[in-house]
């Protein structure tokens, strides 16, 4: 299949690299990014020779900078519910797909960026990454699954500082927190990603694909479906408020937003 957000190459003997392609919005992702990127992880899913997934963004700026903003502002409620579901689609391939994931994340990883990188098995950076779920900052929450795995990594106390305060964690203080398995230089992030994904390929991938499952199974044994279908409800109904429709516009205005509360 021929794609017009996204490449597939084959950097070495079983692993495989998704690349974001969109490099006018930094790599954001909007309904049409997230329905490609579904179809190619399904795709490599059922490519035998395929033994490792590498998720990274295309330049030297950004993994993916979040959610297109564009697309989101004019959403009704529903179209809001349709495309956090599709978001979280994409997450739960990442996270449960037999096959290991990895998040080559090189620059920016904001709003649905960090939620696509924490839905792989493991995340390396580069000295570049951010991280940061600033989505209350536009009136919303996280839409992808960040208010359900981002604790999972970091803890509580830490997950609500980022969300809550919607601030950006550098790649030191992500590696320092667990959020990241490691962080290089970026000249070296391709390098060190395929000496991992070389590393796990050459190994049983019947036993990494069964002992990936069971790590999930027990990871989510409080029940993800019901958590999805939380998060997606409350992240659609904000859609149409007056903080929602106030901070998306901002946001492609380029201002800060007056939210209700807040003195001008």
């Amino acid at each position: 299949m021929t794609y017009k957000n996204l490449t597939i190459t084959q950097s070495d003997p079983g692993v495989f690299w998704v690349t974001l392609q969109r490099p006018e919005s930094l790599n954001a992702l909007n309904t049409e990014t997230l329905k490609e990127l579904l179809v190619a992880l399904h795709e490599l899913e059922k490519k035998s020779e395929a033994r490792v997934v590498v998720l990274t963004g295309a330049g030297e700026k950004a993994f993916v900078a979040g959610a297109d903003i564009v697309e989101m502002k004019g959403m009704t409620t529903t179209e809001a519910a349709t495309f956090s579901r599709l978001g979280h689609e994409v997450a739960r391939c990442l996270s449960l797909m037999e096959k290991p994931t990895i998040a080559a994340v090189n620059g920016f990883a904001l709003g649905g960026g960090t939620e696509l990188a924490i839905a792989c098995d493991m995340i390396l950076a580069s000295e570049n990454a951010v991280f940061g779920q600033p989505e209350v900052g536009i009136g919303v929450i996280p839409g992808f699954g960040g208010t359900i795995r981002l604790l999972k990594f970091i803890g509580l106390p830490r997950a609500k500082e980022m969300i809550f305060s919607g601030r950006k964690v550098r790649a030191a203080e992500a590696l320092a927190w667990g959020l990241v398995n490691r962080v290089v230089p970026l000249a070296q992030l391709k390098d060190e990603v395929n000496a991992l994904a070389r590393q796990i390929g050459a190994n049983s991938m019947d036993a990494v694909g069964k002992a990936k499952r069971l790590i999930n199974e027990f990871s989510e044994a409080s029940g993800l479906n019901g958590k999805i279908d939380a998060e997606v409800q409350e992240f659609a109904l904000l859609f149409g408020s007056r903080d929602q429709v106030e901070g998306m516009k901002a946001f492609t205005e380029k201002r800060s937003p007056q939210f209700e509360g807040i003195n001008p």
